[in-house]
């Protein structure tokens, strides 16, 4: 029956009247959910970038790039200079070869979070994909008298499978003594497998390499050079992994040479920290040598020998972190980059090897003008690499001028990678603070928000200030024209150290 129009209008108009109150009680609550949001951030595009390139660094690359060698050798085979043409054309191969393939961020360096915020562990998790993960173990292990033994009794205890994957194994002492207990585990039925860099372990002699092979040990070489790889060959694996039955871990800085021998006593023994890591934060690092193995030998590494089921093994929670230029983003430096745009109390970093980009000195420096305690631990003297210790020597006067501490090590090569922030959130393993190792090599972290693993290595950095000289501004200003003009040639390899 159709109702009569009277109360067909009042029905209508009570329905109008409670559509609006239904649409205003929508609109009051979308208004308080704007006001009890958070204002989203600034975009940061709309900011100054970090890092501006300076017109020397903007010529540098240019000098380096590919296309106008290649330019040049076409203008020269055209006016008939075939010399100069292939000169030119050899330089264009050089330059695209050695080029990194790995881009470092100018934007979202802003310090909105704080190391000791949830979202910054989420962020970190998140931004590198790699996930935290609880009930592991970790002991941190000073110098070569304490890490050798610990390794060498954990392979001979070894029950189904040991991996290795090494920048550096060298003849030697105890190179021998790896080989011959990797030896013995082989013979007794354990799968052993190392991949060693084929230049960075070129010096491990005919003699380790002959015995692991006869005891059925399966050794593969990383990105040797050949022809057919020389689009790979300035890519390396500069990790030092050591994996027993796919349960316990060893990493850090550390090859398998005499030079690790000992407790940094003398020029000739080097200063540096292993850890040995059980639980399932072990398994990502395993998966970073089965990577690489399979890149290298087309064995795919699987099933419970090498992948196990973790049970606890301890209270701590970590963040193992495989870092990898090919993927086009390096998550060891978006891990550097984060922790220092995060840190509100202290920023203290160990590393041999420092030469930051633009972007890192930005993000430093603005570090220390927010009142952060920035402190920076390098090898002096003793470094023994050329390019890295004169291109860190060149950047120091930003840095000095800000006044960020930067205390050089010279009673040995001091060689281990760590960085702890605000005492809380702590770092170790074989990235080195510096392009090569973010924008051409293949790399590991381990990384843990844990009061006490930070203060262990806290106190191990304050340890070794003693044995460091503290650098000055005006010293470092004052230094001599012979040094200048080393750094000066050695700036234009900057991206290859």
């Amino acid at each position: 029956m159709d109702m009569p129009v009277g109360r067909q209008s009042v029905a209508n108009f009570e329905r109008v009247t409670l559509g609006r109150r239904r649409q205003a009680q929508r609109g009051s609550a979308v208004a308080l959910g704007r006001r009890l949001r958070p204002r989203p951030a600034t975009d940061p595009r709309h900011r100054p970038p970090k890092g501006r390139r300076p017109f020397w660094t903007r010529a540098r690359r240019l000098l380096w790039s590919w296309w106008p060698w290649f330019a040049g050798a076409m203008w020269a085979f055209s006016d008939h200079r075939f010399g100069l043409g292939v000169g030119l054309g050899t330089m264009a191969v050089v330059s695209y070869l050695i080029a990194p393939v790995e881009t470092p961020p100018q934007f979202g360096l802003d310090h909105e979070l704080s190391v000791d915020s949830d979202e910054f562990l989420t962020t970190i998790a998140g931004s590198t994909g790699a996930p935290f993960v609880a009930g592991n173990r970790l002991d941190i292990l000073n110098n070569g008298d304490e890490f050798f033994p610990a390794m060498l009794a954990e392979i001979r205890g070894a029950d189904v499978s040991i991996t290795i994957e090494a920048y550096i194994y060298w003849a030697g002492e105890i190179g021998l003594e790896f080989a011959r207990a990797l030896s013995d585990r082989a013979r007794a039925g354990v799968r052993v497998k190392i991949l060693l860099d084929a230049i960075g372990s070129s010096d491990i002699g005919d003699d380790i390499v002959r015995q692991l092979e006869d005891a059925g040990c399966q050794i593969a070489w990383y990105n040797p050079i050949r022809w057919y790889t020389l689009g790979r060959f300035n890519h390396r694996t500069h990790r030092k992994s050591l994996i027993i039955d796919g349960r316990v871990a060893f990493t850090g800085g550390a090859g398998i040479a005499d030079s690790w021998l000992g407790h940094a006593q003398d020029a000739e023994h080097w200063r540096d920290i292993q850890i040995r890591l059980e639980g399932p934060a072990v398994t990502p690092l395993q998966t970073g040598f089965a990577q690489n193995w399979l890149e290298t030998t087309r064995e795919l590494v699987s099933g419970p020998t090498y992948y196990p089921v973790h049970l606890p093994a301890g209270q701590l929670s970590a963040l193992t972190l495989i870092s990898s230029p090919v993927t086009g983003a390096s998550t060891a430096r978006i891990l550097y980059y984060l922790s220092i745009v995060s840190a509100r109390k202290s920023i203290w970093i160990a590393n041999p090897y420092f030469v930051p980009d633009p972007a890192a000195m930005d993000t430093l420096i603005d570090a220390k003008k927010r009142g952060v305690d920035v402190r920076i631990m390098v090898s002096g003297e003793r470094n023994e690499n050329w390019l890295s210790r004169h291109n860190a020597v060149r950047l120091y006067g930003r840095l000095l001028e800000a006044g960020v501490e930067i205390l050089e090590y010279d009673k040995t090569l001091l060689h281990h990678k760590t960085m702890v922030v605000d005492g809380v959130w702590a770092t170790i393993g074989t990235t080195n603070f510096d392009s090569r190792s973010f924008a051409h090599n293949e790399e590991n972290n381990v990384c843990f928000y844990d009061a006490q693993v930070a203060a262990r290595l806290s106190a191990i950095f304050e340890e070794d200030v003693a044995h460091c000289r503290r650098l000055a501004l005006d010293p470092w200003r004052r230094r001599g024209w012979f040094r200048k003009t080393q750094e000066v040639i050695a700036a234009f390899l900057q991206e290859q150290v």
